[in-house]
């Protein structure tokens, strides 16, 4: 992967931790890729790595993408934007709720554009931002769009790269196991790749956290196979490669369940948080799929942002807090 365009945006490595004492018949390490950053945390920061190297090896002045009006993706775009010197323009789903809260007061900070969307308008949102594109190179503007979690065949060779980081560790530590969320898919097909590039005989899972798993096994492959045309990569991608976990969604996207706070809350008192979009789902989920292993290893993708607007969820007890976490 030494010639792909990439620019250094993450701190990493990240480490991995093990979760001491927890209980759960299997031994639980974390990947702590909420430690890529501060305003850039969580693991879009990776496949952004990927994504702004393209758009700057082509002279982009403008990014555009989107997400929801929570979007950890956009928060984190915004942020790297920032940082080479390059412009925002976020599509969000929704509209804003002031006071501004979470990723979107962020994205406000940055001096993001901004254009809400309604949730109808979203399912035409790739066509949308590639109109907003046209609009802006009239403008003199040069445009870069992005998709949604930067999840293409670009974006996801910065999970390649993860379990090329991670390969040591699992080896040495004999990791049955690796559980990821799906959200968009860029992250696991990135994983799945990267499996593949670098022979790690550990199983991949990933929990969805919205959709559905047909969806998903039909956008891992396409994803896959596009980044393994594109950089000529000596591997082979199989339908029956993907190995997806349902059952973990609750109503929908980003609304939290009783399982998932009480998790959040739980993990939180080994110094760990996740969020209720992302990391909280899967994390149920793996402790549930996850019995017959003895040894196995979580991807934090961050989004501790996303907690802030969803507090009202949560009933922390200060007493229980200063007991033991057991």
């Amino acid at each position: 992967m030494e010639n792909i365009p990439r620019i250094s945006l993450a701190q990493k490595p990240t480490p991995i931790e093990l979760l001491k004492d927890f209980p759960h018949p299997a031994a639980i390490y974390v990947k702590r890729d909420d430690l890529t950053g501060v305003i850039t945390s969580g693991n879009k920061v990776r496949k952004l790595e990927y994504a702004l190297g393209d758009a700057v090896q082509q002279k982009a002045d403008t990014i555009i993408t989107c997400g929801g009006t929570q979007s950890n993706h956009c928060r984190t775009t915004a942020a790297c934007c920032r940082m080479l010197g390059l412009s925002p323009y976020l599509v969000l789903r929704g509209e804003p709720v002031k006071p501004f809260d979470g990723n979107l007061l962020i994205d406000y900070l940055l001096g993001s554009e901004i254009r809400y969307i309604t949730h109808k308008e979203y399912e035409k949102v790739d066509e949308l931002m590639e109109s907003i594109a046209r609009e802006l190179r009239k403008k003199g503007r040069i445009p870069y769009v992005i998709p949604e979690g930067a999840s293409n065949e670009v974006g996801l060779m910065g999970y390649a790269e993860c379990m090329a980081e991670m390969k040591p560790f699992i080896k040495e530590n004999k990791i049955e196991a690796v559980y990821a969320p799906v959200g968009s898919g860029g992250t696991y097909a990135g994983l799945l790749l990267g499996k593949l590039l670098y022979n790690i005989k550990a199983d991949l899972l990933g929990v969805i956290i919205c959709d559905t798993i047909e969806y998903f096994m039909d956008k891992v492959y396409k994803i896959g196979k596009k980044a393994i045309d594109r950089y000529n990569l000596n591997i082979t991608l199989q339908q029956n490669d993907i190995k997806l976990i349902d059952g973990y969604i609750g109503k929908g996207y980003a609304i939290p369940y009783e399982a998932e706070i009480e998790t959040i809350e739980k993990v939180a008192k080994w110094g760990v948080i996740l969020d209720v979009v992302y990391s909280g789902k899967t994390f149920v989920g793996m402790l549930n799929e996850s019995k017959n292993y003895k040894k196995i290893l979580f991807v934090h993708t961050g989004g501790i942002f996303s907690l802030f607007p969803n507090k009202g969820n949560f009933f922390v007890n200060p007493v229980r807090n200063v007991r033991s976490r057991h």
